[in-house]
């Protein structure tokens, strides 16, 4: 069902020396308020955060009035990268407000795409200046004319005024226990100092990187040690049958005791049905429909360019339409080279879709990358797959669709190894099985969503007792 090959990667010194703790951070952590002074404190921060000393960080009785009787919670998604962070902060979020009616979320997103999603009420966001990350790992400025280290000053200052501005009682972290170069680290530092931290979780996919490269980056950044002081809990979005985070990657008691696996997050099926999706597309009943998709598109180029080319090795008489999307982040020159490429009468070229679940469940066959977010929709759908995943600047994605592949819920293909021929053959293959795969989907734990969503309200109301079944 997979095909296997075996690659290595590692992340370039420079993002490793971005995203480490500055040489000014103390290598003794002492309890309370003493850790609270040896973290990084991004420089220009200390103004803002001297000016407000004497501030009271919640408002009057007065001023909150029908505020106050919501609980607050403030969401950090960096957002460097794809689209992948900042849609599962907002299916969280959503759901979060869905299921209980007396929470609001402030999400901090650095995406660049943030305001094309459907944001619901009692959900609001910050946008953050943007930051890339290269194919090498290396973080920089996406559009503005400044420094990396003065954007850097700017997001941590943005971050800083909004923790003590919205007065989380909950904040919830994506991926970096500081953030990224730091940039969360004055406004924990700040609360804890007074007294005053929110409950803090962090959430991680399921897996991070190589067993290799993810010790090293938390020994170096200190991340445990974060963990330690400023963390309630770890909530990972995953299962320790597919992936055992807290094993793998040997987190030490103090980080381990506080991780609770929750499960992959079931995505909602689309607006749209299957046979509205079908109808708009043209789809006749006797045709397959392939949906074809690179994620944020920053990267996808080669699986597409692949695929379309491939189209002229389908055995005369195939009948398939291809519904292909491009995804917004992909550069201008690679769409048109894509555009100019596409001359098979049944393919549909399309920049974005805010639908893709609707897009999922009306195709016969996914051919994608191997983002957290693209497998749980898949899973989800329980949609036959090829995924050719992404292998540089981190092994995540090719070590996701290998486990995966195992479990026999989709086809994987190194895209080292991958031909226009070779996808082709595989998408006829798998068009002409049987359903197997699809049923196999059933053994991957899909109610993450649920248990996030429940624990981090439990939090919030220490009164509610959080079940110890999931915790290692």
């Amino acid at each position: 069902m997979s095909d296997i090959h075996t690659s290595t990667s590692h992340r370039s010194s420079q993002t490793a020396e971005r995203d480490a703790a500055p040489h000014a951070m103390s290598s003794a952590w002492g309890d309370g308020a003493a850790r609270a002074r040896d973290l990084p404190l991004t420089p220009g921060v200390a103004q803002v955060l001297q000016s407000r000393t004497d501030r009271d960080p919640r408002l009057s009785s007065a001023e909150t009035c029908e505020s106050a009787r919501l609980k607050r919670i403030l969401v950090y998604s960096h957002d460097t990268f794809g689209l992948g962070n900042i849609k599962r902060m907002l299916e969280i979020s959503k759901h979060l407000v869905a299921t209980y009616s007396d929470v609001s979320v402030l999400i901090i997103s650095g995406s660049p795409i943030v305001h094309a999603f459907r944001i619901p009420p009692r959900v609001d966001y910050i946008k953050l200046p943007c930051l890339t990350r290269t194919l090498d790992g290396v973080y920089d400025v996406k559009f503005l004319g400044l420094g990396y280290d003065d954007t850097i000053r700017l997001r941590a200052s943005l971050i800083t005024n909004a923790l003590l501005d919205f007065s989380p009682d909950l904040i919830l972290v994506d991926k970096k226990p500081f953030g990224v170069s730091n940039e969360l680290a004055p406004g924990l530092r700040f609360l804890h100092g007074r007294g005053a931290l929110p409950k803090v979780v962090l959430l991680l996919r399921d897996i991070l990187d190589n067993q290799e490269t993810t010790t090293a980056t938390w020994e170096r950044n200190r991340y445990h040690e974060a963990v330690r002081s400023f963390y309630d809990r770890i909530l990972v979005v995953g299962s320790p049958e597919i992936f055992n985070l807290a094993t793998e990657y040997k987190f030490p008691a103090s980080s381990g005791s506080k991780v609770q696996f929750c499960g992959y997050l079931r995505r909602d099926r689309g607006s749209q049905t299957r046979e509205q999706i079908r109808g708009e597309l043209g789809v006749h009943d006797d045709e397959h429909l392939v949906l074809v998709t690179g994620g944020g598109g920053e990267d996808g180029y080669q699986l597409l360019t692949n695929y379309v080319h491939g189209l002229s090795h389908l055995p005369t008489g195939t009948k398939i339409k291809t519904l292909l999307i491009c995804g917004p982040e992909m550069s201008e020159q690679n769409r048109r080279r894509i555009r100019l490429a596409a001359a098979h009468p049944g393919l549909v070229i399309q920049e974005f879709n805010n639908d893709m679940m609707g897009c999922i469940d009306a195709a016969d066959l996914v051919v994608s990358m191997a983002g957290y977010n693209t497998i749980c929709e898949i899973l989800s759908l329980r949609k036959r797959a090829i995924v050719v995943p992404r292998v540089r600047p981190v092994q995540e994605q090719w070590m996701r669709a290998e486990r995966m592949a195992r479990l026999g819920v989709l086809r994987a293909i190194h895209p080292d190894q991958v031909t226009p021929m070779k996808l082709m053959r595989a998408v006829t293959e798998e068009l002409n099985a049987d359903d197997g795969g699809s049923q196999k989907a059933c053994k991957v734990d899909l109610d993450g969503m649920s248990r996030v969503v429940s624990s981090l309200y439990a939090l919030l109301d220490d009164s509610v007792p959080i079940s110890a079944t999931s915790m290692i």
